[in-house]
């Protein structure tokens, strides 16, 4: 049996269905454990155990600064940019904003990235 997403073999006890495919475990835990952006008690979390206190990686760190330093950006242009898969950005952006660095928005009707503090307003057209 092979993982579908991964291709790797794998056993049939130790496959797992998830959304009409056949999965390894870190497959698996891949899907489920995905942060989300939007989650208070992350933000909570965060809070509690220090901005100041935390570190980010290197990727997380990259993001934040190329959004500083380009604001408001699509998330597109982030991925093209610095090379990211969908995933990848995702899971950086959700600490940034959990974290309070970075947040998104909406502009013209499209969502752009931001440092969290700074604010954009909407272009007549």
């Amino acid at each position: 049996m092979q993982c579908d997403k991964c291709h790797a073999a794998i056993d049939r006890d130790e496959a797992y269905s998830l959304k009409d495919m056949t999965i390894c475990e870190d497959c698996y835990l891949d899907q489920v454990a995905q942060p989300k952006t939007c989650d208070p008690w992350a933000v909570y979390m965060a809070k509690q155990t220090g901005v100041g206190k935390s570190s980010l990686t290197q990727l997380q760190q990259r993001l934040l600064e190329y959004i500083r330093e380009n604001w408001p950006v699509s998330k597109q242009r982030i991925c093209s940019d610095l090379g990211l898969n969908d995933d990848d950005f995702q899971t950086s952006f959700s600490v940034l904003r959990h974290l309070e660095l970075a947040r998104a928005c909406q502009v013209n009707g499209e969502k752009r990235f931001l440092p969290f503090q700074e604010e954009v307003e909407e272009e007549d057209q």
